[in-house]
């Protein structure tokens, strides 16, 4: 089923609950450690989740992807979103890799322009910005495509408008939705959403969720990404930081709060950042599922 399908009805009603997805990435240790990612997912199922998306590496890249992608189609029977990214790539390998998820029978990718290497000098090839894969993927195929959204603005954007500016060219190369990075307070999302329509932009925006369940994740991805961290939500991390099961059990409660408003918005979709874990996400669709 294509993004445009999933999410038909962009403007969903409050009280409504919205199309689930999830996003793993590829074990570390490689195949011998997918069984272990298959009974997180297997445990994640029962949400009936409209898409299950899988990161992929520079240059498409990263422990064994594509047999993963295979995997979790043929042996899940889960909905993969394979995402695609420029840095280090080039046209030969990309279409390479899309005639390979066509002929599995999959719709979607998501197209990234990807984080650039750390231990290589900057790696450009056929691809610089995620617009130009976008582009070069709609001339080769009738994939539907899906693009990354920043709440806050990209880390490397000199600003929020230059950002959206920056989404606007995207969608205008045939994106069909957007999937946003993580946040923690919903009111910068709301304030996005806002001012991604005033730029003209109408296709679904997926608020993105990572549950938190360590101080140490949060400053590492706040590291990376443009990631507002609220005061309370400060103090307790630091009140949690040496009592793991708290931390957990706060992160589960905090996630849950913001998805029951994001609900109460009329969000049409929930995209949850897994971290190929299950017991999270689980707890926090279970607590959402229950008053809605």
């Amino acid at each position: 089923m294509k993004l445009s399908e999933i999410y038909e009805d962009r403007a969903i009603a409050s009280n409504v609950m919205p199309k689930i997805s999830f996003e793993v990435f590829p074990p570390k240790g490689g195949e011998d450690e997918f069984p272990a990612l298959y009974q997180e997912l297997n445990l994640l199922k029962k949400y009936n989740p409209a898409l299950v998306s899988l990161t992929w590496g520079a240059g498409g890249k990263n422990n064994n992807s594509m047999e993963l992608v295979k995997s979790l189609l043929l042996d899940l029977n889960l909905n993969v979103m394979a995402h695609f990214t420029c840095i280090c790539n080039s046209k030969e390998n990309v279409e390479k890799h899309i005639k390979e998820i066509e002929s599995l029978g999959i719709e979607n990718v998501l197209a990234l322009r990807g984080d650039e290497p750390q231990d290589i000098d900057v790696c450009h090839k056929d691809f610089r910005y995620a617009n130009e894969l976008v582009t070069f993927i709609k001339s080769k195929t009738d994939l539907s495509i899906a693009v990354a959204g920043y709440p806050e603005g990209h880390i490397e954007a000199p600003d929020l408008k230059t950002d959206i500016d920056n989404l606007k060219r995207k969608v205008d190369c045939g994106a069909e939705a957007i999937y946003t990075q993580l946040f923690f307070d919903n009111d910068m999302y709301y304030s996005y959403v806002e001012k991604v329509r005033k730029q003209g932009i109408e296709i679904p925006i997926i608020p993105g969720i990572m549950p938190v369940i360590s101080c140490k994740q949060v400053e590492r991805m706040t590291s990376m990404a443009k990631v507002l961290v609220p005061v309370k939500m400060r103090e307790k991390l630091e009140k949690f930081r040496d009592c793991p099961e708290d931390m957990k059990k706060f992160g589960i409660e905090y996630a849950s709060i913001q998805c029951s408003k994001l609900i109460d918005f009329g969000v049409c979709g929930l995209h949850f950042y897994t971290l190929n874990k299950a017991y999270s996400t689980s707890h926090i669709l279970d607590n959402v599922m229950s008053v809605v």
